[in-house]
């Protein structure tokens, strides 16, 4: 089975049980490289993808985003959107399709789209999720270095999205311990991690444990991110 077969069974049975041209041409010359890197590829154009209709719909839906965080949202739309572009780009014929997404999860979040808190608390979701997912294939992308400094670049951008929408709910720009405030704790756990290279810092530094769960990010592996990510999947279209 290739890796690309994990990929796409992986994200089949995570949804069944839950219910720019320059760069392209260095990603395209990379991609035929290695199969592993489609792979990751995909599963970010999988988040971008939700990451971008979550705000195309957000900002088309009358009287739910105020005036002072639309020029937020408007230009992180603009990011997410790209994202897709240049990773569909990328991969070419290989790129998967766009799913079809339930925002709602199923009816959990039933009034995502008229409700202006439960759709912050969506946005945060989705990026705090994002920073942590492409933080946790940079090991795979390390044969590939021209993808990984894309990446690289990709993923800062996501952090200062999260920051951002983090702000607008009135929360620091960064996650202290493992405190998810009210959204599903697997979004956060393993942030109150405080051992980095191996010392923990908390006993080498004599700081507290929540400055430095706040001072570091811990990634999140493919499954778990899909396992976060399934609800919003309602098909793959495939």
């Amino acid at each position: 089975m290739s890796r690309r077969s994990v990929f796409q069974n992986l994200l089949k049975k995570t949804v069944a049980g839950a219910g720019a041209a320059a760069f392209a041409g260095v990603l395209n010359k990379t991609y035929a490289q290695t199969s592993s890197v489609a792979d990751v590829l995909n599963y970010a154009l999988t988040l971008e993808y939700l990451e971008a209709e979550f705000y195309n719909l957000s900002l088309a839906a009358p009287n739910l985003i105020p005036s002072a965080a639309r020029p937020y949202y408007e230009q992180i739309a603009k990011h997410e959107n790209a994202h897709v572009a240049l990773l569909k780009s990328a991969l070419g014929s290989a790129a998967v399709p766009k799913p079809t997404f339930d925002f709602t999860a199923g009816g959990a979040f039933g009034n995502v789209f008229t409700n202006v808190d439960t759709n912050y608390a969506l946005a945060q979701a989705f990026e705090d999720t994002g920073v942590r997912a492409y933080k946790g294939q940079a090991t795979n992308l390390m044969s590939a270095p021209a993808i990984l400094t894309v990446a690289l670049q990709i993923h800062s951008v996501e952090a200062r999205h999260a920051a951002r929408i983090r702000y607008i709910r009135g929360q620091k720009g960064w996650i202290t311990n493992a405190d998810a405030s009210g959204l599903p704790q697997a979004i956060y756990s393993g942030e109150e991690n405080v051992t980095q290279g191996g010392v923990n810092l908390v006993n080498a530094l004599g700081i507290s444990a929540a400055r430095v769960s706040e001072a570091f990010d811990e990634p999140l592996g493919m499954s778990e991110v899909f396992a976060i990510a399934g609800p919003f999947i309602k098909s793959l279209n495939r």
